[in-house]
């Protein structure tokens, strides 16, 4: 039995394919260090951005670790992380976890709103953070798909949602 309630959140009314994505300006940080880009600079090919709560839940872990272990840090697509985090968090968590990943800091949750995928923590208003969230973009950041969780805590089927996205 979990030690956390599972809870169910209002719909998403989130981008649908065909779409384009918003452009954003925010910190991106790495392993190695963070400056300011813009998704228009991110965009290279295939993209996909992984929404993930704040960067040292659990939730977020779990989904950094998964994709490290099936190689998704490695591929020609290119994977971008957002999170409702400060660089330093950001930074820290990539060199705790040895994890080679782009995540961009959005600590305001202003990228999650504007893709209508944020809410708000615990019926706090105000206060959010992005929910799970995989977006795929092609090199016009244009959405080619799109899985949202609809709980906390909710995971996709990786082996579907790799399907998906073409990542087979």
């Amino acid at each position: 039995m979990p030690e956390f309630d599972v809870v169910e959140l209002e719909p998403a009314d989130h981008l649908e394919p065909g779409t384009e994505a918003p452009d954003f300006t925010r910190p991106l940080v790495t392993d190695e260090f963070w400056e300011d880009r813009s998704l228009a600079d991110l965009v290279d090919g295939q993209t996909i951005l992984v929404f993930t709560p704040m960067i040292g839940s659990f939730v977020a872990k779990y989904v950094w670790d998964e994709l490290a272990e099936r190689g998704w840090l490695e591929r020609e697509e290119r994977v971008v992380g957002i999170t409702a985090s400060t660089p330093y968090g950001i930074s820290s968590f990539l060199d705790e976890n040895d994890l080679p990943a782009e995540v961009v800091a959005d600590p305001t949750n202003e990228i999650a709103a504007e893709y209508g995928i944020g809410h708000d923590l615990d019926g706090m208003t105000g206060i959010g953070e992005p929910r799970l969230a995989f977006v795929a973009l092609d090199a016009d950041r244009t959405v080619e798909s799109i899985w949202v969780a609809d709980e906390w805590p909710e995971f996709p089927d990786y082996d579907e949602l790799e399907a998906e996205l073409g990542l087979e």
